[in-house]
C-alpha cells in the first residue's frame, strides 16, 4: 500500500477533500485538490482551511513514504504547523512537500533513543504554476510505549 494509500484509507478528511496523491516517495510528495465549490471561500477559491489539509496531508504522505519501517516502533505526530497565503489561489491546486532533514539523520536520533523532531516543506501551486502558499510542519516520531 502507497503512502497515499495509507492515508486515504486512515485519514477520512483527505478522502473528503477527494485529495489525489499523485507522488509519495521519500523525497517527494505530491498531492493535488481538485476544484470543489463545496470548499470554497468569499472570493471563489479554495478555503483556507482546504488548503491547509491538502499541505498537511502532503507532508504526511512524505512522512509515511520516508519513514514508514519505522512505524512498528514510532508513530509519527505533527507537533506544530506554519502557513503563509501568498497570492490568490484559484480551480486546482497542488501541494509539493520535501523533507526538511535527511531521513538517515532522524532514524539515527530514534535508534539512539531520542525523539526526533523535523520539518516538512510544502509549497502549494496554482496550475499556472504560481506559488500561492508556504507551509511548514514540523513532525517527530514517538517512540511506541
Amino acid at each position: 500500500m502507497s503512502a497515499g494509500e495509507l492515508l486515504l484509507a486512515t485519514v477520512p478528511m483527505a478522502r473528503t477533500l477527494d485529495l489525489e496523491f499523485l507522488e509519495s516517495t521519500a523525497e517527494r510528495a505530491v498531492v493535488r485538490m481538485p476544484d470543489q465549490a463545496d470548499y470554497h471561500n468569499h472570493v471563489g477559491g479554495p478555503h483556507a482551511g482546504a488548503m491547509f489539509t491538502l499541505a498537511e496531508s502532503a507532508s504526511g504522505a512524505i512522512v509515511i513514504a520516508a519513514f514508514g519501517e519505522q512505524l512498528s516502533r514510532a508513530v509519527p505526530l505533527a507537533v506544530k504547523a506554519e502557513i503563509g497565503y501568498k497570492k490568490l489561489a484559484m480551480g486546482v491546486v497542488t501541494a509539493t512537500a520535501t523533507l526538511g532533514r535527511p531521513a538517515a539523520e532522524v532514524i539515527a536520533e530514534l535508534d539512539a533513543g531520542v525523539r526526533p523532531e523535523f520539518p516538512v516543506e510544502v509549497a502549494i501551486t496554482r496550475e499556472d504554476g504560481a506559488v500561492t502558499g508556504e507551509m511548514t510542519v514540523l513532525w517527530t516520531l514517538r517512540p511506541n510505549a
